[in-house]
């Protein structure tokens, strides 16, 4: 659904989550998580061996660009989008380009099911066949385990979208005992966390205009294949899911991982840095000096 509050940040990206350091806003989780072990080394969950990220990567694109995380939206419970508001239903058939009638919902089941389960032999038969409480061997959670875990634990936890015929503990006892463990292990971590605050959409954009950024500019590879000028107006957007909202601005970083606009928010008080992967986004050419947050 449209997002007022991101809309006020001058941020056109529709999905979520979305992360917020000073004027810096970063879209994607993988993103996100990158950015968070970079700013926070003292709490970092990733690998520092080759074979660690090596593991982490792959991971991270079989949940993702390896469709996991695509057939498990295929199993939320007909009913559940059935109830919800025919704006609502409207808005998620655009953003992901899938059909959310009930005969096609029902007809897409058998295909999700089947890939679901897949990926449940797949951790099951391999990654934790040895019986290893954590993907690494590690003696905590790490970022491999997230990277592995989280759609499958989103839909297992469901209810209404797995096949309890099929998916039980007796078949893959291995891959509910990490389930249990990576939700024990959270918890856990909750417990002796700080309690997050709360806030409107209006104090967020009040901290962002007083916050400096967290990040220096960085720069434009001059080797990228894209050929793009620093300070170029571009336009960038998700090409997977969410692909009818776009983001304008000046272009100030690209590397073969990120890119980063710059554009002010919608009152004109300050800019702000929006950074997003490069993997499943387009960059191309913005027209006219035009940085106007536009939905093309």
């Amino acid at each position: 659904m449209p997002r007022p509050d991101l809309q006020a940040l001058g941020v056109q990206y529709r999905r979520i989550p979305v992360m917020a350091a000073g004027k810096d806003i970063y879209c994607d989780t993988r993103l996100i998580l990158q950015k968070l072990e970079e700013l926070f080394p003292e709490g970092r969950l990733g690998a520092e061996d080759p074979d660690g990220r090596t593991l982490e990567r792959l991971l991270e694109n079989w949940t993702v660009d390896g469709g996991v995380f695509f057939r498990a939206v295929q199993l939320i419970p007909v009913d559940s989008i059935i109830k919800a508001h025919p704006k609502f239903i409207k808005d998620r058939e655009e953003a992901s380009s899938m059909s959310f009638r009930k005969e096609d919902i029902l007809n897409n089941r058998p295909d999700g099911m089947a890939h679901i389960k897949q990926a449940f032999e797949f951790l099951e038969t391999t990654l934790l066949a040895d019986g290893r409480d954590w993907v690494r061997k590690t003696d905590k959670p790490t970022l491999a385990d997230i990277h592995a875990i989280w759609p499958i634990d989103w839909v297992n936890e469901l209810e209404g979208a797995l096949d309890r015929d099929i998916f039980t503990e007796a078949r893959f006892p291995k891959v509910f005992a990490w389930m249990a463990r990576f939700r024990k292990a959270l918890s856990e971590a909750k417990s002796v966390s700080p309690m997050p605050e709360s806030l409107l959409g209006n104090q967020v954009l009040e901290r962002v205009v007083s916050a400096d950024f967290v990040e220096p500019e960085g720069v434009v590879d001059k080797a990228d294949v894209l050929k793009l000028e620093k300070d170029q107006d571009v336009v960038v957007w998700p090409t997977d899911s969410g692909f009818n909202y776009k983001d304008t601005g000046r272009l100030v970083a690209l590397t073969t991982h990120e890119v980063v606009v710059q554009r002010p928010t919608m009152d004109n008080r300050t800019d702000i840095r929006i950074h997003f992967p490069r993997t499943n986004f387009k960059i191309v050419p913005g027209g006219n000096g035009d940085v106007s947050m536009a939905r093309i």
